[in-house]
């Protein structure tokens, strides 16, 4: 039983820190300052440091002598070893008698192999109650002099135990760092020294070099005289403490000299772009390092895009509008063909600009997954991306699996773009998306020939194995998907003959006008739509029109709030996305297009709406896949509508980022709607809706439909669970606000 609790509890068990330096007297500090323990106990050579670290309360009792203070401990206490890494087996040799009567031992080496090796070697095996460990956390400073005891608050602890690792000690070293603020995560020995060599120990070594050639160098005064912040900010890390860095460099030699050689050749095709002018492969290097850093840490945690890395969840809190909704408004650009803008110039030959690109979380997915296979892409800035383009056959393998976030849409495209490449690529997402099916494109995609693995119940993540001769087939759809669509003719791009799509019923055909766009030839005869495999692509211009399922929000607030006058600039009026605008019509909307235009093969339009009465409607079944993403909104304007509206034929809302239909359903009856769920819609009767609180399980539509939905309420709604809204709409609360909406974002912890 462990004998410390959280924080700023009191407890009856004992700490004995070995090495009183920064990270030993910094832990001791903070235990001792937070009660974790009841007694705190530091060992140092010496006597300086010990007599500091009473004097600085760092401790309740010094001793210089280790074995001194063996005796005092048993099961239950805890030993940490903060001594220099290549010190620690020494150290171990000591601790063999204490840990087989239940004391838990760990240490804080950057290195960790090296120290279950020795470990190994001292006791014929690694002992259960050995934890290695490692705080991810440091100063310039060192020494007892430079102890603070907020060190580890926020920042990560790295425990590396072994397969005969007891869970007692785990738990107990575990819970020590917990208690003084640190984030503990757990991770194999080997990739643990692998991860560090490669973000911490040769970054380093790589500023003490810099550091050291410079000083070599004549007239080096000058040099550093007139060094500019970048030098100052990489060669910090130079500071730190020499011998802890020559022990770490030998102990965790193997895997730093992997990195210095991956590096080196690195450095060599660099110079030599550097050397022949090499503008591309300059701006490439460039571009994709400056977005890595950016992204690394957060899709190795499956993190959203745009989510920091310890962000707190959002909820909103909405009030009914005070006054009628106005403005002129532009909102987000549409995110279907954001996704194919980039899939599409990133295969052109040449460079394509685009021009209101939407920058939130699915499309940035997509734009990552294409510089992780080698494409230049400068942006996005204010909207606007510069794709230089591969060609058909130019991308490279990626370094990894790619994350597409929460984008069902990018998985799904990219499957059939990447079934015809030559290299293996992993499609992964974060929970949502590993949710949902992925069957209806990977078997299609199987009579082309290709090859595709799914996860359980033909769930993310797909494994796509490269190398195949994939070939035209004609498919029916089973149901209207105008994802499956797009990601056949993708692989029908690269497919020997003809590749045909017959749809039960029209869906969106962005997919097929940008192809046009790319000077690639798409006919169309009735329901059918149809290309040949192996011709190129061209490098466009593209101008993305404001997106209409984010348009439609706004549309639905207008009509629902009494005197309300909104214009929505620019909207993508597609014929195959109008469903929105057609049956809020037929409810009674008023609603008017002006200035239609065409631009860049999309027809658009400024959306005036007004306010009017609705009234309940049973939807025809032909406007359902025209409106599928804009029906959690839908159904608030039914809420407020006069009589019953009925929904039939839209069973795909059950495999959206959650099941639409019974969330909305839950979500309304909470507030006081009498809204029933069928398998395949649901019947929802007009009434009054009051104050509550709903959850939007993390499906931004259905956050931003209860946000819609608190115009009219009777008190304050709760929305649950709102991160996700940047997915399709960055900048919603906003922009809502500024035509009168009257939200607040409330941010709670993880």
């Amino acid at each position: 039983m462990s004998t410390f609790t959280n924080e700023n509890a009191s407890a009856s068990g004992q700490l004995l820190v070995i090495g009183l330096g920064l990270i030993g007297g910094s832990l001791a500090r903070a235990s001792r300052e937070r009660g974790s323990f009841a007694q705190v106990i530091g060992v140092s050579r010496r006597a300086s440091t010990l007599k500091l670290a009473l004097e600085n309360g760092v401790v309740d009792h010094a001793e210089s002598d280790l074995t001194a203070t063996l005796d005092l401990l048993k099961a239950g206490d805890v030993v940490v070893i903060a001594v220099p890494t290549l010190s620690v087996p020494a150290t171990l040799a000591q601790l063999g008698e204490i840990m087989a009567r239940g004391v838990s031992v760990t240490d804080v080496a950057s290195v960790k192999g090296s120290v279950v090796a020795a470990a190994t070697d001292l006791f014929g095996s690694m002992p259960d109650a050995f934890i290695p460990g490692h705080p991810i956390a440091g100063s310039e400073r060192s020494g007892i002099e430079a102890v603070n005891p907020s060190l580890f608050v926020d920042h990560r602890v790295i425990l590396t135990p072994c397969e005969n690792t007891s869970p007692k000690h785990l738990d107990n070293v575990r819970r020590m760092w917990t208690a003084v603020g640190a984030t503990v995560t757990e991770m194999p020995v080997d990739e643990h020294d692998e991860v560090l060599a490669a973000t911490s120990h040769l970054p380093h070594v790589l500023a003490y070099a810099l550091v050291d050639t410079l000083a070599k160098m004549e007239d080096n005064r000058e040099i550093f005289r007139y060094a500019a912040g970048g030098f100052r900010d990489f060669t910090r890390i130079a500071g730190s403490d020499p011998l802890m860095w020559h022990d770490i460099a030998l102990s965790n030699r193997k895997a730093i000299l992997v990195m210095l050689d991956r590096l080196t050749d690195s450095l060599a095709k660099l110079r030599s772009a550097i050397d022949h002018k090499d503008s591309e492969y300059l701006l490439g290097v460039f571009t994709r390092a400056r977005e890595a850093r950016n992204h690394f840490a957060k899709m190795l945690e499956c993190k959203s895009y745009l989510e920091a890395t310890n962000m707190n969840h959002i909820d909103y809190q909405t009030s009914p509008a005070p006054a009628p909704l106005s403005g002129h408004i532009r909102v987000p650009g549409d995110k279907s063909i954001s996704h194919r803008s980039m899939m599409l110039g990133s295969l052109a030959k040449g460079m394509t600009e685009v021009t209101g690109f939407l920058e939130g979380e699915d499309s940035l997915a997509t734009l990552q997954a294409f510089r992780d296979m080698g494409v230049v892409i400068e942006g996005p800035s204010q909207g606007r991306v510069l794709i230089h383009g591969t060609g058909m056959h130019g991308l490279q393998p990626p370094p990894g699996p790619l994350y597409l976030g929460n984008s069902g849409t990018s998985m799904r495209l990219l499957a059939g773009l990447l079934a015809a490449q030559s290299f293996d690529t992993v499609l992964t997402g974060d929970a949502s998306l590993s949710k949902r099916p992925m069957n209806r494109v990977a078997l299609p995609l199987a009579e082309m020939g290709a090859v595709i693995e799914t996860g359980d119940g033909g769930r993310p993540p797909l494994t796509i194995r490269g190398g195949q001769k994939l070939r035209g087939i004609v498919y029916r759809l089973p149901m209207a998907s105008a994802q499956v669509k797009s990601a056949l003719l993708l692989a029908g791009l690269y497919a020997e003959g003809t590749t045909a799509v017959t749809e039960p019923a029209p869906t969106r055909d962005h997919t097929e006008r940008m192809l046009g766009g790319f000077g690639y030839r798409v006919d169309r005869q009735g329901d059918t739509v149809s290309l040949e495999g192996g011709s190129e692509l061209t490098a466009t211009n593209i101008d993305v029109p404001a997106d209409i399922s984010s348009a439609a929000f706004f549309m639905v607030a207008a009509s629902i709030v009494p005197g309300s006058d909104i214009t929505l600039e620019h909207v993508g009026i597609n014929p195959t996305r109008i469903g929105v605008i057609n049956i809020l019509k037929l409810m009674g909307a008023d609603i008017t297009l002006k200035n239609p235009q065409n631009v860049g093969g999309e027809p658009v339009a400024d959306v005036r709406v007004r306010s009017a009465p609705l009234a309940g409607i049973t939807i025809p079944e032909d406007q359902v896949p025209l409106a599928i993403d804009e029906f959690p909104v839908l159904f608030v304007a039914a809420a407020c509508a006069r009589g019953t509206t009925i929904l039939n034929g839209a069973e795909e809302l059950r495999v959206k980022e959650s099941d639409r239909i019974q969330a909305m359903a839950d979500g309304l009856v909470s507030l006081g709607i009498k809204a029933t769920a069928k398998s395949d819609g649901i019947i929802i009767e007009g009434g009054v809706i009051s104050g509550g609180s709903v959850d939007s399980l993390g499906d931004h539509r259905i956050a931003m439909a209860f946000a819609v939905a608190g115009l009219r309420s009777q008190g304050e709604i709760l929305i649950r669970d709102c991160s996700n809204v940047a997915t399709s709409f960055p900048g919603f609360v906003s922009l809502a606000s500024q035509t009168g909406f009257k939200i607040q974002e409330l941010a709670r912890q993880n």
